[in-house]
């Protein structure tokens, strides 16, 4: 004889499934907080540390790691946590604002793409193989050049050349949502396509924007580091951690290695943290990943 009160066991399994898909967005919300938290520390490392480390001290130059120099010092005496910390945060910065404009110019170019249609998708489609069809280094080395070097020819080089796969990720989702009914119905009660694209598209493409933005600073921090270190980019004067690793080479031969490995980690592991944070966002705001 069964019992009245038992529970079926298809609300089990989702009961179940429920449970896990709970304690699996709260994990990822915890690793994306986590990884948030250790690249705000990074973006804010000037205004929290001291820069008595960036002061010339011939009397410590050239020792290795310790308790009191946990980066060693280089040859001039300086402090290489303190140096790598505010070339990071140099670099992080530098990141931000150049994926923050590279990422607007996609979903500009994007979202007109797909709206207008006809030559003028033509026109952007083609312009974004072409720019595709390079070899990607060596374009953001190019441009950098052409554009005389420097601050101005670093943040050309990046902008222009990281909204390709981001403006054709988001021209795909516009001409999804520019079939939907909703916006057909828009369309036929005399909207502009501009109207359309501000009230009912930009706000579906936002949280592919996010994703594409975070997962666009790894790329932007390399290649301004890259840059830099081939003197393009930065001045020597600015403690940017391309400069660091640049100068760190003539000093290897000696043995002094803490001055690049160290700083290299440090950067590799603010990339990977970038990485982490852009596939955990993804994962919390992509419903197929989520229920995956």
């Amino acid at each position: 004889m069964k019992q009245k009160n038992a529970i079926p066991a298809s609300l089990t399994r989702k009961r179940h499934h429920l449970s896990i898909l709970g304690n699996r967005r709260s994990k990822t919300l915890a690793i994306a907080l986590l990884c948030l938290f250790v690249l705000i520390v990074l973006l804010l490392a000037t205004q929290i540390i001291s820069t008595d480390g960036l002061e010339i001290n011939l009397q410590a130059q050239s020792q290795p790691p310790s308790f009191a120099h946990p980066f060693g010092t280089d040859w001039l005496g300086r402090d290489m946590l303190t140096r790598t910390l505010h070339g990071l945060s140099l670099s992080l910065w530098v990141g931000l604002l150049t994926s923050i404009c590279s990422a607007v110019f996609a979903m500009v170019l994007g979202t007109i793409s797909a709206i207008m249609g006809g030559k003028v998708d033509i026109a952007i489609t083609w312009l974004i193989d072409v720019f595709f069809s390079l070899p990607h280094l060596v374009l953001i080395i190019l441009v950098a050049f052409a554009a005389g070097g420097g601050v101005g020819g670093l943040f050309i080089s990046i902008i222009i050349t990281h909204w390709m796969q981001l403006a054709r990720l988001l021209r795909a989702e516009v001409l999804q949502i520019k079939s939907s009914d909703y916006v057909q119905l828009s369309s036929k009660l005399g909207r502009s396509p501009f109207w359309i694209a501000r009230h009912h598209m930009i706000p579906h493409l936002f949280p592919q924007f996010i994703v594409g933005l975070i997962l666009m600073f790894p790329h932007a921090i390399l290649h301004e580091a890259g840059l830099t270190f081939l003197g393009l980019g930065l001045s020597p004067e600015t403690p940017a951690l391309g400069i660091i690793l640049s100068e760190s080479m003539r000093y290897l031969s000696a043995g002094y290695w803490w001055l690049s490995v160290l700083p290299g980690i440090a950067l590799l592991i603010a990339v990977k943290a970038f990485d982490i944070l852009g596939a955990s966002v993804r994962a919390l705001l992509d419903p197929k990943t989520s229920q995956g």
